[in-house]
């Protein structure tokens, strides 16, 4: 039951890529070399633009983001406990102790038994209480480790592969394909399916975040593997494992076979090239080497007739390592793993090793978190929707609601309107793109309806216990949806996350409550502003559903090709030009942004700014927009939308991001206005400025 937890704290953007998805157990992320300064916090709200965090020395058309946050720049410094800081942040810091003090209410109260608020007071009880970590030692991994000992034959291990098979990655809403065991579940419509949910397979089984990091000649990337082989080693031997450097050496070896049979992360971010789906009968013949009637059984799914097999290739280079590799090389690869997993409810010299790795050599992150914060983030993990409930009662406004509510009815009606007006699309292209727009699903704050965990058995003495519990829960609130229609009203972020999301298979969006709020949304601040800065992250998300892999999908949520011949190639290429200009944005001299990875968050970012902007433009009503410190209103919306992209970023966090991530780093995401006439004409941008785009140059995708 290997899982990473993926978290609010991670104040990721799945889809906006502010602080990459991670809790303490991952790494976080974020943009820029430090420059040294007075220090200040984080960052500081204003009620719109903050103007004392601008260096308008700089010449817009030169360097936007840092006119735009210079002196921000300049002046923050990243957290010790963090691998990078920037406007997400800055919301996060807000939500966080929003939650502190409810959860701090919780805890000091009496509650019904099997209630949720005494799951969650339980839960935090035990996951702080370290004293009684400590003094448990390894005596909660018992039963997981004798699993794992008893194992003698083939058989028996594709029925422990099979126990311990999670619903711990999403490839459609959150780009995470990442799980320790050596498959992840996910379960929701079929790509090619409509109507159908089915459980998708997914490659897994590494320690380190992906196949690049073993199989890259790149130094850099040798450097990390060696000290990966040293970190494997280290935490057999603090957690008492006999032999620790020969298993070290096994493992290691294992998991670069394993990383040889993944396909890559540009072909996992490929839905067409994602759509098989596979009988049952199929395992057997084209994936040889596991016993998946075994496996499955275990898995609770030995009577599923069908299955979405996400990496084909790879489930079957996959089952034949089950094959041919020694069963004493799986034992220890499942030993590691499993405390690997679940560090942070382990004693604290292995929570320490941990993070010394992932969090100091991976992220550059000198300083754990305090473990009152992390408890929060595993909350949100294990009982995030109980915790939303309360949180959201709270602390979300019904006028935020419904403010952002009208905000987003607007913003679809700018992209229908964009969509209307388009002379290149053919007539039937059209039909089918209005559709999706005019049937978009969309939740504002939180769920209707929320998780059920009356069946989480919580305890407030056994933090181990209740995470391997919780996996379990989460696994079987999954696999229930198979077979099911298909809801699509269903959330797949908890409320209290800072981030947003498009659901191509749903044609759903949904938007956190912990995402509108100050620096993104604040209902005092003028309409440039909060059209520049959530409405852009509005306008992003209504975008994904028209980016190169959303545009795959009709308005049913089904993959299916509803383009012209002619129309899509001149959608194509239009986003390899988009590729084309991310691709000569380099944070180190030997490394540049991935333009084709990051293409699909570069053509949301695009199209949705623009919609913004006709948005914004609408709200005005035919009226001047008013000038305000100094800024017109369009100049204040392009700034709004750079201040919202404020990051600042360790250079490790920096490169893992770079490799892994398909956002780009939040100073070029900021360049985005590079595109839109309008930014042109608001900060009198010419030929020569260094950020200049010929008018037949700047992309122009919706």
């Amino acid at each position: 039951m290997f899982t990473k937890l993926i978290t609010a704290a991670a104040v990721s953007a799945v889809l906006l890529g502010g602080l990459t998805a991670c809790n303490d157990k991952t790494q976080p992320s974020s943009t820029v070399a430090e420059t040294k300064a007075a220090p200040v916090a984080a960052a500081t709200v204003d009620i719109g633009i903050n103007v004392n965090a601008m260096d308008t020395a700089v010449k817009p058309g030169d360097d936007f983001y840092q006119f735009a946050n210079g002196n921000w720049m300049k002046t923050t410094e990243i957290p010790a406990d963090r691998s990078s800081t920037g406007a997400f942040l800055v919301a996060f810091d807000a939500t966080e102790k929003h939650k502190a003090e409810l959860i701090a209410n919780l805890v000091k109260s009496q509650h019904p038994a099997g209630s949720d608020e005494a799951r969650i007071a339980d839960f935090y009880k035990a996951y702080i209480d370290t004293a009684a970590i400590d003094a448990a030692g390894l005596q909660p991994l018992q039963a997981d480790l004798a699993r794992y000992a008893e194992i003698s034959n083939k058989q028996q291990l594709a029925t422990v592969l099979g126990s311990n098979l999670r619903a711990d990655v999403d490839p459609l809403n959150a780009t995470h394909y990442a799980t320790e065991n050596l498959f992840g579940l996910f379960v929701t419509q079929g790509l090619a399916t409509p109507g159908e949910v089915l459980p998708y397979m997914l490659q897994g089984g590494l320690g380190l975040p992906e196949r690049e990091y073993y199989l890259s000649d790149s130094p850099k990337m040798a450097d990390i593997r060696q000290q990966y082989r040293h970190y494997i080693e280290t935490l057999l031997n603090t957690a008492g494992i006999a032999d620790a450097a020969a298993k070290a050496e096994r493992i290691f070896a294992l998991e670069t076979k394993i990383a040889t049979a993944h396909v890559s992360r540009e072909e996992s971010e490929d839905f067409a090239k994602s759509s098989t789906i596979w009988s049952r009968a199929d395992f057997d013949s084209k994936a040889p080497g596991i016993d998946w009637q075994a496996f499955l059984n275990a898995a609770q799914l030995g009577q599923q007739p069908r299955f979405a097999a996400y990496h084909a290739a790879a489930i079957t280079h996959l089952a034949a390592l089950v094959a041919s590799e020694p069963l004493e090389s799986w034992k220890d690869w499942l030993v590691f793993h499993q405390i690997n997993a679940h560090t942070d409810v382990l004693p604290a010299a292995i929570d320490n090793a941990y993070f010394a790795f992932y969090g100091t050599t991976l992220s550059g992150t000198p300083q754990q978190r305090s473990r009152d914060k992390r408890a929060l983030g595993a909350l949100d993990e294990y009982l995030g929707d109980a915790v939303g409930k309360d949180y959201v009662e709270k602390y979300f406004p019904a006028s935020a609601k419904a403010k952002v509510g009208e905000m987003v009815q607007q913003i679809i009606h700018a992209f229908h309107q964009r969509v209307e007006a388009l002379q290149w699309m053919a007539p039937t292209t059209k039909k089918e793109a209005l559709a999706k727009v005019n049937s978009l699903v969309v939740g504002v704050g939180y769920p209707d309806t929320w998780l059920d965990y009356s069946h989480y058995q919580v305890s407030a003495t056994d933090a181990y216990h209740n995470e391997i519990a919780g996996e379990l829960t989460r696994y079987l609130q999954q696999l229930a949806k198979i077979g099911k229609p298909q809801d699509k009203h269903e959330w797949w972020m908890v409320p209290q996350i800072v981030n947003a999301v498009n659901l191509p298979v749903q044609n759903a969006l949904n938007f956190p409550a912990g995402i509108l709020q100050p620096p993104f949304f604040d209902a005092k601040a003028d309409a440039a502003y909060n059209y520049g800065a959530i409405g852009a992250v509005i306008g992003h998300e209504i975008s994904h559903s028209f980016d190169n892999n959303g545009a795959a999908f009709d308005a049913t949520g089904a993959m299916r090709n509803w383009w012209t011949k002619d129309d899509f190639a001149r959608f194509a290429q239009q986003g390899e030009a988009l590729a084309a200009q991310f691709d000569t944005y380099y944070p180190f001299p030997d490394l540049h942004v991935n333009g084709k990875l990051t293409l699909g968050e570069n053509i949301a970012d695009v199209a949705g700014l623009a919609a913004a902007l006709d948005a914004y433009h609408a709200s005005l009503k035919g009226k001047a927009a008013p000038v305000i410190d100094g800024f017109t209103g369009d100049q204040r919306f392009f700034i709004g939308f750079a201040q919202t992209w404020a990051t600042k970023m360790r250079d490790q966090a920096l490169r893992q991001r770079i490799a892994t991530d398909g956002h780009a780093p939040g100073m070029y995401r900021a360049l985005t206005v590079r595109n839109l006439d309008a930014w042109y004409s608001a900060f009198n941008v010419q030929p020569g400025d260094k950020l200049y785009l010929a008018p037949e140059q700047r992309v122009k995708v919706w």
